[in-house]
């Protein structure tokens, strides 16, 4: 696959769980893990806050922008919500802890795509 189809998938991913899942709410789990997580009595602010923040991720996904940028911060957002899912809310994971095989699997296809695509890997451009 070239580089922008990835990039769209990518970009994607990020659009459907912003937009679908947390902003529209069509997967109230994703409510529950917030709660959880964050323990508070107001997840839904948080959802829409996380889901606006997750539809400005594919939109940065899809300029190119700060390409070495949006590749440590997809990584590393990526990485902390697998991590805290996975320690505290589980049992609230679509494939419980074996959630973090798919999040590590998301991680390596988006470095590889920057790797292969980019001849300076750590610069901030």
């Amino acid at each position: 696959m070239t580089k922008k189809i990835i990039n769209l998938i990518i970009a994607a991913i990020w659009l459907a769980n912003g937009l679908y899942c947390k902003i529209l709410n069509f997967v109230p789990r994703h409510e529950l893990i917030i709660a959880e997580i964050l323990n508070t009595n107001y997840p839904e602010y948080f959802r829409i806050i996380i889901g606006i923040l997750e539809v400005g991720m594919s939109i940065w996904v899809i300029s190119e922008k700060h390409k070495n940028l949006i590749l440590y911060t997809q990584i590393t957002t990526i990485a902390i919500m697998n991590i805290l899912e996975f320690y505290y809310t589980p049992n609230l994971l679509l494939w419980g802890k074996f959630n973090v095989v798919f999040a590590a699997i998301l991680i390596a296809i988006i470095y590889s795509n920057h790797i292969k695509n980019n001849t300076t890997t750590y610069e901030f451009t």
